[in-house]
């Protein structure tokens, strides 16, 4: 969906731009400089030159799209577009991240919930004329092997002070039974995590400065640690929970092995069904007069 979700968004504000100008009268300033006005159709005018046909072609292919979707009855259930925007908003990083996303390319929930029926009743459409084999996945994995083997993983959270004395303090108020979370909050200089009571997440060797990494990698679910010291200053890491080194097996990577091969020959089978689509529709192309 992402690919699909990027290209969305360029053309989409490439059309926008072109709704927003056609909205003016013809000999209306849209700036001045120095006095002298930029009006309408000389913005117009650029804005077609520069990405006018692409949003336009973007647009002629949702019409035919559309079209193709009522001809062949296809409905989309409301659980699977809730299930795709799920499954966007997590692999985004959350639904802070998500709506972060969404306002850095212009766009509103509604707009991007429209997008992914788009995208769903595009799979429809595909479905009948793509084919996974059995072959095709074993060879993928077999092919791609470490990549889906599973490091040793820890999952913390952590505050981090400037100095010792605050440390010991947290320290001391965590024995007497004060909460993590808040204390991260209330204390951490680490704005990221902090505002997200500790939170760190997994995270694998490698990611975190040596002392930090030697201490987490080292202590039990459930420990809290004493102050650590790295460069960034003192930490109390607390140990959420961890999973083990495993090496990757078809079974486990299976169904989404499947569904990488499938939108990877999904996105060259659109292609070409959309070329077929064109032929069969009478197309006016005045952008190109």
């Amino acid at each position: 969906m992402k690919k699909w979700f990027n290209t969305k968004v360029k053309v989409g504000l490439a059309a926008l731009s072109l709704v927003v100008v056609a909205g003016c009268s013809n000999g209306e300033s849209v700036a001045t400089v120095g006095g002298e006005k930029i009006t309408k159709d000389e913005l117009y005018e650029i804005l077609v030159q520069s990405n006018g046909q692409q949003a336009l072609e973007a647009l002629i292919d949702e019409k035919i799209v559309a079209l193709e979707v009522k001809k062949e009855d296809i409905k989309v259930p409301e659980d699977e577009i809730k299930e795709e925007v799920a499954n966007f908003m997590e692999n985004a990083g959350g639904e802070e991240a998500f709506k972060n996303a969404l306002e850095q390319s212009g766009m509103t929930e509604e707009d991007f919930k429209k997008d992914v029926i788009q995208y769903l009743s595009i799979r429809k459409l595909m479905e009948p004329r793509v084919e996974v084999t059995d072959e095709e996945i074993e060879t993928y994995f077999e092919e791609n092997k470490d990549s889906f083997n599973v490091e040793e993983q820890v999952e913390a959270r952590h505050i981090l002070v400037e100095d010792e004395k605050t440390a010991n303090e947290i320290e001391q108020k965590l024995k007497d039974g004060e909460d993590f979370a808040e204390l991260a909050k209330e204390y951490s200089t680490d704005e990221g995590s902090g505002a997200l009571g500790g939170d760190l997440g997994f995270f694998t060797r490698g990611r975190m400065v040596p002392e930090f990494e030697e201490k987490a990698f080292s202590m039990k679910v459930g420990e809290i640690s004493e102050p650590v010291k790295t460069e960034y200053g003192y930490h109390i890491i607390e140990v959420l929970d961890k999973k083990e080194a495993k090496d990757a097996t078809l079974e486990d990577n299976i169904v989404e092995i499947r569904e990488k091969l499938f939108e990877d020959k999904m996105q060259a089978e659109y292609v070409t069904w959309l070329e077929d689509a064109r032929e069969k529709y009478d197309i006016k192309n005045n952008l190109k007069k």
